[in-house]
């Protein structure tokens, strides 16, 4: 009987070290090494391993904390960089974008008939689709109208391109192909040189009025490819109606500019556009709130604020899950939309919503950013952090 004891008990303590290294190891990778707190901020938290100061502090946060398995296996030591608490207006309300590219976009090719040859210059040149051309013939080239224009009167003499590869500058020759049915010289590619579209603003700073929204870049529709902007303008936007998201078919918010600048826009990235409001918006519609940084995300409930009518800024319940703390983009923890008034007027997420801030326990989460075509119910959100980030000193 005692062997069997012992036995069993040996059995026990294996499986017991077995799953304590085990445990050890993913939590070394998954404890980062720093993280950024606001004095009111709780640390992070993991089941089953305990924190301990290991700084001399005598304030709120310690500098940094020590974190053990059940309280005794050491598995890592974490720098705390503490930050002032921000407070940032919730947005919530549509804005219209208007900018103009660095240059002009390659979009596309389309092949030129040449006599009884087939030709596309600018395919034999080297070029590809994304490559943002800057310069023609050494000098700044201003959009798609003034390459036209230099290619129709080059006579089919070869002409000198710069253009922007993967951020490295590059230099090609192209002929232009003189085009029978158009009768006019052609490149061969299809260009961009400016856009426009509607999204929702995540939030807004005190006194400056700088604002973030969207919480996705603008990109090209034919490349997928972040534009590259020289300068744009923030318009507002009248909600016209809204098409519902199905699944297999995404709905969108349909609304239509309104006449006047509002602000500028100053940036266009992978987890965000921002820049500044010429005054406060009147459609602002609560006080400033608190923002949370990321390890204070929770998975559970939470709020978000977007515009689907003529009316003002709605709030809608949602729920959080599958957080990764590590995600630096634009897809960093999955929204479901629970309320049930969202779903019966848009069917979950749609088309005009990116950027609707998430609420979560009075502070600033996040935003929404993308939706699940099969799903419209479910989408991902970013980090608010993430977007603060690619602000700089403008956020504060």
């Amino acid at each position: 009987m005692a062997k069997k004891i012992f036995k069993g008990l040996a059995l026990f303590l294996l499986a017991f070290v077995i799953f304590s290294a085990a445990l050890t190891g993913t939590y070394e990778a998954i404890i980062p090494s720093s993280v950024s707190c606001y004095a009111s901020s709780e640390l992070p938290a993991y089941p089953l391993v305990s924190s301990c100061d290991v700084s001399d502090t005598s304030t709120l946060l310690p500098s940094s904390v020590s974190y053990k398995l059940y309280g005794i296996i050491p598995l890592k030591s974490v720098s705390v960089n503490k930050e002032d608490e921000l407070m940032l207006y919730p947005g919530g309300m549509p804005f219209g974008v208007k900018f103009i590219t660095e240059g002009v976009l390659v979009v596309g090719f389309c092949d030129v008939v040449s006599g009884n040859d087939t030709k596309n210059p600018s395919e034999d040149a080297g070029l590809k689709i994304n490559d943002l051309i800057i310069k023609v013939n050494g000098t700044q080239i201003t959009g798609a109208a003034e390459l036209t224009r230099i290619v129709e009167e080059s006579g089919g003499n070869s002409i000198t391109l710069t253009y922007l590869r993967d951020g490295k500058e590059y230099e090609t020759r192209l002929s232009p192909a003189y085009s029978a049915a158009e009768s006019k010289y052609k490149t061969g590619i299809y260009v961009r040189d400016s856009g426009a579209g509607i999204g929702t603003v995540t939030f807004i700073v005190p006194g400056s009025y700088a604002f973030g929204g969207l919480g996705h870049g603008i990109c090209d529709s034919q490349t997928g490819k972040l534009i590259p902007m020289q300068r744009g303008s923030v318009v507002g936007v009248t909600i016209s109606g809204v098409v519902k998201g199905l699944a297999g078919s995404p709905g969108e918010v349909k609304g239509y500019f309104s006449s006047g600048k509002t602000g500028t826009l100053l940036g266009n990235t992978d987890c965000g556009v921002y820049g500044v409001f010429a005054a406060k918006p009147s459609s602002i519609h609560c006080e400033p709130v608190p923002v949370a940084k990321r390890n204070e995300v929770k998975e559970g409930k939470a709020y978000i604020y977007c515009t689907l009518g003529a009316g003002s800024v709605s709030k809608y319940e949602i729920e959080i899950c599958n957080i990764n703390r590590e995600a630096d983009g634009n897809k960093c923890f999955t929204v479901k939309v629970t309320d049930p008034a969202l779903i019966e007027k848009s069917g979950g997420i749609i088309q005009g919503m990116s950027g609707s801030p998430i609420i979560q326990n009075g502070k600033l989460v996040g935003a929404v950013t993308h939706v699940l075509i099969n799903d419209p119910a479910t989408g991902y959100g970013i980090f608010i952090d993430n977007m603060l980030n690619q602000m700089g000193d403008l956020a504060r």
